[in-house]
Parts: C-alpha cells; sequence; structure tokens
C-alpha cells in the first residue's frame, strides 16, 4: 500500500510551508513517527513525523515551498524492513596506460617592461614623496619610459589592495522563518512610532538574595534562581500600574489586556524565537523559572509550537547573556512595548552620598508612541527599576523566603 503524506497544517493561518532540511534519503527505510523533515512555517520550525514505516520517495526538494495539504512524500507501507545492509563488492578497474610522448616547448619571449626603467625628473620625484608614490608603481609616459612632471601629478596612491588572502563568498537562501522575522523587524520600524527610553539599575539586592538562597532553590525545586524570574515579576508588576504599557492597536482601536502574557526572546538554532509565558502575572518565582526552562528546552530542540509563540502581550529581551551593555530593542508587533536587559557591570553610583561600587545593570524600554505616553513608559521603567532594587519589599510581600517557597 503506497501512502501519500502531506503537510500537516501547522496553524489556522499559515498557508504554506518550506522544506528546511530533509531527514532521509530517498528510498530509505522509516519507522512510523520517526522526524523524516524539518518544515520552515513563518512562525516557526516543526518536525514532520513519518506516518506509517516503510520506504519512502520524496516529492520535494530541500528550499521548496510547499502548500499546506500537497503531498510531500510516498511511504510504501508493504515494503519489509530491510535486513542489514548488502556486502559492498570492491571493484577494480584497470586503466589502460598510454604512451608518453615528448613535447617540445618553447620558453614564451619575457614581456616588454611597461613600468618605468629611468628615474623620474627632479620636479617628478618631488611629487611622489609628497603623496608616498614609489616610482615603480606608475607608468612613464617620457622617452625611454621616463616618469614626466604630469606622470607624478597624475598619479593615484594606491589603495593597499590585499593579495593572498581568501576572497570567497556564498549565497544562501534564507529561511521562511528568517525572512519572516526580517519582515516583521522592518515593519515595526515603519509603521509604529517607536521610541526607547533608558534607565540604570543597581543590582546588589539581588546579587544579595540570590547568594543567600539560590542553592536551598536548586535543592527544593530543581532550578536555577535567575535573573528572569526577578524581571519577569517586576514586569508584571510594572504592566499592572500601567496598563497602556499592557495594550496594542488595532486599526483605530486600542485593546488592553488585563492578563500578562510574557514573551520571552530566545536565540534557537533557527534563529529569534519567542515563546510566550501565560498570565506570568500569577506565576511564583519558582513557576517563572520553570516555564522559562521548559519553553527554551523546547526551542532549543526545535519542538516549539506556533501556539506556544503567539498572542504574547509584552517581551522581555535579555541581550545581556550575549554581553550586550545597551541597545535598543525593536518592538514585537502587534505589542507595543519591550524591555531589553543588559550585561551587569561594576560601575560606581552614588549612594547615601557615598561613591561605591555596584553590579550596575542599564535597561531599554522600547514602546509605541501612538499608544503609550512619555509619563505611562517612563513610569513604567521606573517602577521595574524599584522593584528591582528592593525586590522584598514590592516582589516579595516582605518574605524572601515565603516568596521563593523554601
Amino acid at each position: 500500500m503506497i501512502l501519500e503524506m502531506k503537510v500537516p497544517s501547522p496553524g489556522e493561518s499559515i498557508k504554506e510551508v518550506e522544506i528546511a532540511t530533509w531527514l532521509v534519503k530517498n528510498g530509505d527505510y522509516v519507522e512510523k513517527d520517526q522526524a523524516i523533515a524539518e518544515v520552515d512555517s513563518d512562525k516557526a520550525t516543526l518536525e514532520l513525523p513519518a506516518e506509517a514505516s516503510g520506504i519512502i520517495t520524496l516529492k520535494a526538494e530541500e528550499g521548496d515551498a510547499v502548500a499546506v495539504g500537497a503531498v510531500v512524500c510516498l511511504i510504501d507501507t508493504s515494503a519489509a524492513k530491510p535486513s542489514g545492509d548488502a556486502p559492498k563488492v570492491e571493484v577494480k578497474e584497470e586503466t589502460p596506460k598510454v604512451e608518453e610522448k615528448k613535447v617540445e616547448v618553447k620558453a614564451a619571449p619575457a614581456p616588454e617592461k611597461t613600468y618605468a626603467t629611468q628615474a623620474p625628473s627632479p620636479a617628478a620625484r618631488k611629487i611622489l614623496d609628497e603623496k608616498n608614490i614609489q616610482p615603480s608603481d606608475i607608468v612613464g609616459t617620457g622617452k625611454g619610459g621616463r616618469i614626466t612632471k604630469d606622470d607624478a601629478v597624475n598619479a593615484v596612491p594606491s589603495m593597499g589592495t590585499p593579495t593572498g588572502g581568501n576572497r570567497g563568498s556564498e549565497r544562501t537562501k534564507l529561511s521562511m522563518l528568517r525572512r519572516k522575522v526580517a519582515e516583521r523587524l522592518v515593519s515595526a520600524k515603519n509603521e509604529t512610532a517607536m521610541l526607547t527610553t533608558f534607565n540604570e539599575v543597581d543590582m546588589t539586592a539581588i546579587y544579595d538574595l540570590r547568594a543567600e538562597y539560590k542553592d536551598a532553590f536548586k535543592e527544593k525545586h530543581g532550578l536555577g534562581l535567575g535573573f528572569m524570574s526577578f524581571f519577569t515579576k517586576a514586569v508584571t508588576r510594572a504592566l499592572q500600574l500601567y496598563p497602556d504599557v499592557n495594550s496594542m492597536i488595532d486599526g483605530q482601536e486600542k485593546i488592553s489586556y488585563d492578563f500578562c502574557d510574557i514573551s520571552v526572546a530566545v536565540s534557537g538554532p533557527k534563529g529569534l524565537m519567542v515563546p510566550v509565558m501565560r498570565n506570568a502575572e500569577t506565576l511564583s518565582f519558582r513557576g517563572v523559572e520553570a516555564e522559562i526552562k521548559r519553553l527554551a528546552i523546547r526551542a532549543r530542540d526545535g519542538q516549539i509550537t506556533v501556539d506556544e509563540m503567539t498572542g504574547g502581550t509584552f517581551t522581555i529581551s535579555n541581550g545581556g547573556v550575549f554581553g550586550s551593555m545597551l541597545s535598543t530593542p525593536i518592538i514585537n508587533p502587534p505589542q507595543s512595548g519591550i524591555l531589553g536587559m543588559h550585561n551587569v557591570v561594576e560601575r560606581p553610583i552614588v549612594r547615601n552620598g557615598q561613591i561605591v561600587i555596584a553590579p550596575v545593570m542599564y535597561v531599554a524600554l522600547s514602546y509605541d508612541h501612538r499608544i503609550i505616553d512619555g509619563r505611562e513608559s517612563v513610569g513604567f521603567l521606573v517602577a521595574v527599576k524599584e522593584a528591582l532594587e528592593n525586590p522584598v519589599e514590592h516582589l516579595m510581600g516582605g518574605n524572601a523566603k515565603k516568596a521563593l517557597e523554601l
């Protein structure tokens, strides 16, 4: 029996996918549920599992755009599973000997010199010295190849063209996911009134809390106590204080949300992915860390689904893990705001009238000025800052051990 495998629908709005990579070859025997291909949609890269066991015949090439519901391969379910590889037979081919004939090759005449063979005139020498040009680098037009004053005036200094290095290049087609990301980023720049405001956060209190409780947190919950849980809790608190930041424009209407679905930008094997933590305002520190770990693993392993990456109301991007000091993050449309985290560096700050050294992080909020005014944007970022600098009071209800469920 020949089974036709068709492209399943990755999501309601997706009409076609692109064959990113075939994981099997034409004529291979595949097992049921074995991953046979990776397909790109405009939102995610997904694995295509075999619907039955048998011999596979591929009907599309890598890079082909295939409509949802189209046949991409055939599986002969009646074919028996091969018991093993057939022994390879080595065949030696005898190459007939060819009698070599000696051919006398005459040396080509030496090329006639075109560069100057005589010293430049004194006036030309002065000009060449001023231009830092060697006489041997230009052609003389005077008698016997002599460099004239006009030759020196018209000479152009060499730009030092490199030689001997590798100057190859390669052209590859962007994946459907990368093309969609590029399209959305350009759209965000062109169609929103994007503005960025900055602040700095003294991370001393968070460092002290992590130093005191991270071992106990790890032992009890099997999770690391990272920065993301503090930032997520600080963001959900600020979104509830400034609900315009948790809104978006739809035509001539504003949609406001009473929940916080936080998108978290992560770098996956196929590029940037933004999975969503649903109702992050209800999650504890342990809940945030567990959800971020789950989504990061799924993104890394290419198992993230379209549903897990749609519907966020606000985004957090952590460029600090790559060493970024400061950036202006781009809004993830149709959202109206994104918070950029950066690396933590010891810097001098003023505390209680004294200059001290403290771990400081710069934070950036990019927002759509069409819907968010300066008061809301600055107030939101200040609320994030105050929560991070005093997390026990603002994020833990005055009891760190209880908030961390220790």
